[in-house]
């Protein structure tokens, strides 16, 4: 019986997709555990622990949501690679 035609077989779960969602949820772990950061000190420039700590989770936030997208990208290119190579059969 000939083999059917068509895209290949590919992983719902990879790699990439595991460590993207782990990327995203580092920030929202580390904004709900509130008890680790609900204190005064140690202050920055007279601003209390509790909000320093919360306004540097912006940017950090920023650098995990783009390292996410980078890598459902890259899995995203790699899944056209592998359907086109599949087709091409």
């Amino acid at each position: 019986m000939p083999e059917p035609e068509g895209p290949p077989n590919l992983p719902a779960v990879t790699p990439e997709r595991v460590l993207a969602a782990l990327a995203l949820l580092v920030p929202i772990v580390a904004m709900l555990w509130v008890g680790s950061y609900d204190k005064l000190d140690p202050e920055a420039g007279g601003v209390p622990f509790f909000y320093w700590y919360q306004l540097l989770w912006v940017p950090v936030s920023a650098v995990f949501t783009v390292a996410a997208y980078l890598l459902i990208n890259r899995d995203e290119k790699a899944r056209r690679a592998a359907r086109k190579a599949g087709g091409a059969r």
